[in-house]
């Protein structure tokens, strides 16, 4: 989340690529620093190692794609955001050795092309889209029906560019390294359309999506750390502190799961209730009626119900109506409040009169507040019932723990991102399955209109499955 916007801002300016190799050379240099110390440098909790499976198949796929023989796109996991970092270092790092060991003859730099939220410049600030420019990368404007631009792009550099493309098709962060989020379509209608471009220009390439999963493990297990965590959240929303004591190490698992099903309470009574008192919603008092109802699934259905109702008081202010899952939802809200606070309908926002130019700051700040709205949502868009139940691991303890802490860190904060605490060293497990290949798909794509939207669905669905079987 960006600062706090007071006044109305010019509209967003598409950001070409210009792959520059001395950007990319001078970032694989600095990789190593970067995922130690992204955020905090004097903090010792990033990635300390990088483990990869399978990535003989990515090299033998950039050999063929260099050799003129195929087209490919990475499709990645996105549950953290530092997965480009993740990327990056397999391209740049684990290729090269990959190649040399298996006498694989790659030419340099083995890079890719991305697409990125156009948002991310917003919020780190202007000189990301310099950077991520020079890497060669696609800026794309995820809640616009059809960014003509970024689509245009994208769509060439597939099938023309010098490199392949990588996309994380989930969209954005969910949280949970154990969990894919519903896919975005794009990256199917992406594949077939590259198709459809080399059979116009008589080319033989075959196309591919190249699945790549991304998980993240603590190197020792933060148990301590997410102790002082719970704490820290226990205070924050009114309950008295739980520390675990030293005898109760053993039950650590049970006692930490009880304390987040307290915590979770207690914030979605807060939250139930500032709804109902300040936007004057109508959600029910929470009461338990029904014994066979479990705590996690009432928990899990008031979460679902608070998250319907705070898009519904964004999306009533927008003039939108409340279509598609949540993740569609927030895509079509943040689109619509960047149309009232970057805004492409004024040419020159100085020029404007006095009047005019405080009532375009007006409207941008309510957006900007409404919006917050959706910020909510899109932290708890992948919690489910079952996450922590279903594997008690320190990794989905702290990813439930630190998604709460986001939250209430932004409601606490209304003037700067919330930097999140960190718990420890990771290490990152990168796994490349099984390319999937779209020009094998094009005659049931080709047919017809209704066709095409069953074929990028069914792709999209595979895709899925495929993502979720690199899961370990």
């Amino acid at each position: 989340m960006p600062n706090l916007i007071q006044k109305a801002q010019p509209g967003l300016e598409f950001i070409p690529q210009h792959f520059n190799p001395v950007v990319q050379q001078f970032t694989k240099w600095l990789l190593p620093f970067l995922l130690r110390f992204r955020v905090r440098p004097w903090l010792p909790s990033g990635i300390s190692r990088i483990e990869v499976k399978n990535a003989e198949v990515l090299a033998e796929l950039y050999q063929q794609f260099q050799a003129g023989k195929i087209r490919f796109l990475m499709a990645f996991r996105h549950p953290e955001v530092d997965d480009p970092l993740c990327m990056f270092y397999l391209l740049s790092r684990v290729m090269p050795k990959v190649a040399r060991q298996k006498g694989i003859r790659l030419q340099y730099p083995i890079h890719s092309h991305f697409i990125y939220d156009r948002g991310m410049t917003l919020w780190v600030g202007d000189w990301l889209g310099w950077f991520f420019s020079r890497l060669g990368g696609i800026p794309v404007r995820r809640g616009k029906r059809l960014d003509l631009h970024g689509v245009h792009n994208a769509r060439d550099l597939f099938a023309n560019g010098k490199m392949p493309i990588a996309v994380a098709p989930e969209g954005a962060t969910n949280g949970h390294s154990g969990i894919v989020s519903p896919l975005e379509p794009g990256v199917a209608q992406l594949g077939f359309w590259c198709v459809e471009d080399l059979v116009k220009a008589n080319r033989r390439e075959e196309v591919f999506i190249v699945p790549i999963g991304i998980q993240y493990r603590y190197v020792e297990p933060p148990w301590l750390k997410l102790d002082w965590l719970l704490s820290k959240l226990e205070a924050d929303c009114g309950l008295s502190v739980q520390p675990i004591a030293e005898s109760e190490m053993s039950q650590k698992e049970e006692i930490y799961y009880q304390r987040l099903l307290c915590i979770a309470d207690a914030l979605l009574t807060e939250m139930e209730d500032f709804y109902r008192r300040f936007y004057h919603q109508d959600l029910p008092k929470h009461i338990v009626t029904d014994e066979s109802v479990s705590i996690n699934q009432a928990l899990i259905t008031r979460l679902q119900r608070l998250l319907n109702t705070a898009l519904k008081v964004a999306e009533q202010y927008f003039g939108l109506q409340s279509q598609g899952n949540f993740i569609d939802r927030c895509r079509r809200l943040e689109e619509a409040g960047w149309s009232y606070i970057y805004r492409e309908d004024l040419r020159d926002l100085n020029a404007l009169p006095p009047l005019q130019r405080g009532l375009a700051d007006w409207v941008a700040a309510e957006a900007d507040m409404r919006m917050r709205h959706m910020r909510l949502v899109e932290s708890f868009v992948a919690v489910t019932e079952n996450y922590i139940q279903e594997k008690p691991t320190a990794e989905r303890f702290a990813e439930t723990a630190l998604l709460i802490f986001d939250v209430v860190a932004r409601i606490k904060s209304n003037t700067k991102i919330p930097g999140r605490p960190r718990l420890g060293w990771r290490l990152a497990q990168i796994t490349v399955g099984e390319p999937i290949s779209v020009t094998e798909r094009w005659s049931n794509y080709q047919t017809n209109r209704n066709s095409a939207r069953l074929a990028v669905t069914q792709l999209t669905q595979d895709l899925h499955d495929a993502l979720e079987k690199l899961i370990t």
